[in-house]
């Protein structure tokens, strides 16, 4: 498994190489790929990060799907605390959710909680089993529950099919 994630590791960072080169002429080509190949294996010795990263066409797609979904929460969010901080007489009721989820992958987990935290209004806390408490700027008390699966599941569903 550890060759996996070399492997995905060489192409990340490849492709970043390449990007922040902006040339694909042999002897950068060339530069990138050694050093590229030699920081993955350096790195990747004990590393299981994409060890739960399922290659299929179907994850791709929902790939590039999460993403849509992501931006679309990102530019959401960031218009209803941007009203938040125009118009004081918005409430605001600020408290910690407990959300559970069903992703079994860490690396999984970690993106879910991240996605959450990079959209505003919310802060993932913690991470504990398969529960994420999270910060909130505004949720109703006879809601937390809802709230907290609401969040989690529009961010899930995506990444149960990419990292399982």
């Amino acid at each position: 498994m550890k060759l996996k994630s070399i492997l995905i590791l060489f192409i990340i960072l490849l492709a970043f190489w390449i990007i922040l080169n902006n040339s694909v002429s042999p002897l950068i080509l060339l530069t990138g790929a050694v050093i590229s190949l030699a920081i993955a294996i350096g790195f990747c010795k004990t590393c299981d990060v994409f060890n739960d990263l399922r290659l299929t066409p179907r994850s791709f797609l929902y790939t590039f799907l999460y993403l849509w979904v992501f931006l679309i929460e990102l530019v959401k969010s960031n218009f209803d605390i941007a009203f938040r901080v125009l118009s004081p007489s918005l409430p605001i009721n600020p408290g910690i959710i407990t959300a559970k989820t069903t992703l079994k992958s860490k690396m999984g987990r970690l993106i879910l909680a991240n996605s959450i935290t990079l959209t505003p209004g919310t802060f993932t806390v913690d991470i504990i089993d398969d529960k994420l408490f999270i910060h909130c700027v505004n949720m109703k008390e006879e809601e937390q529950e809802e709230f907290g699966n609401h969040i989690v599941r529009k961010f899930e569903k995506y990444l149960e099919v990419i990292y399982g």
